[in-house]
């Protein structure tokens, strides 16, 4: 789905109403509840064995006795989709994981999100879905916070525990690249959802929002993001440019 946001025209469209799996987009709903709590962000919290994943057994850089303020595990969260991350801000979540995942869902009724449903706060589980029109109005809304804003597009951050330094990458390439104006962002991948990739953005200094899902190829959502840039706006070479 690609919408123009200033005139809320629906520019395309295919299968807005499906419903499947988002996998990591279920990071950007974490933070807003998490940030919603106003919990003191330069807590410094453990990463403990409950992070690691049961569902996928997915790796991370992370490693069990690692600590780092919530400021950091929110940025990782949402810039380098870090699950260990999203666990533990869950975890330490005013009644643990259970009530951070129903404050999820609790606002995502308050949204009108009414094809939304989370299972967990990582997006690791199938059971978190959702549909391209309900993720375009949770793009829109995640916006209004600056720190899902900012930390989403940071390009890399280097955390220093005392296992020692490390620098995490944005999962999104077209956030490291200047000629895309990209003001939230978040990637995600299982195979059940396939390769996702939410964005708002400007082009030609009009706001936009745009939502790739289920996409079979790795670098799929970013050619097509591209070749619809190439669409809107003719002077655009990016799809030329990406490989």
């Amino acid at each position: 789905m690609v919408i123009d946001d200033e005139s809320g025209t629906v520019l395309y469209a295919k299968n807005p109403s499906t419903v499947q799996p988002i996998a990591s987009i279920t990071k950007l709903m974490t933070a807003m509840v998490v940030i919603d709590a106003q919990l003191d962000l330069q807590e410094r919290i453990e990463i403990t064995e409950q992070d690691k994943s049961t569902i996928k057994w997915s790796s991370s850089r992370l490693r069990v006795g690692t600590v780092m303020t919530r400021d950091d595990l929110l940025r990782l969260a949402l810039m380098a989709s870090e699950n260990r991350a999203a666990s533990a801000l869950a975890r330490t979540y005013p009644g643990g994981e259970e009530a951070a995942v129903a404050a999820m869902n609790e606002k995502a009724m308050r949204m009108g999100l009414s094809s939304t449903r989370f299972d967990d706060p990582t997006g690791l589980s199938s059971g978190n879905v959702s549909t391209a029109a309900d993720l375009a109005r949770l793009v829109q809304y995640a916006r209004r916070y600056p720190v899902v804003s900012e930390y989403s597009t940071t390009h890399e951050h280097t955390v220093k525990t005392r296992f020692g330094p490390s620098v995490f990458a944005n999962t999104n390439r077209l956030v490291h690249t200047n000629s895309w104006n990209i003001d939230l962002s978040k990637t995600g991948f299982i195979v059940e959802a396939g390769r996702c990739l939410v964005m708002h953005l400007s082009i030609a200094a009009k706001p936009m929002t745009f939502v790739f899902l289920d996409s079979s190829g790795r670098f799929t959502p970013f050619a097509d993001a591209n070749r619809i840039r190439d669409w809107l706006d003719p002077s655009f070479t990016g799809q030329k440019k990406l490989k």
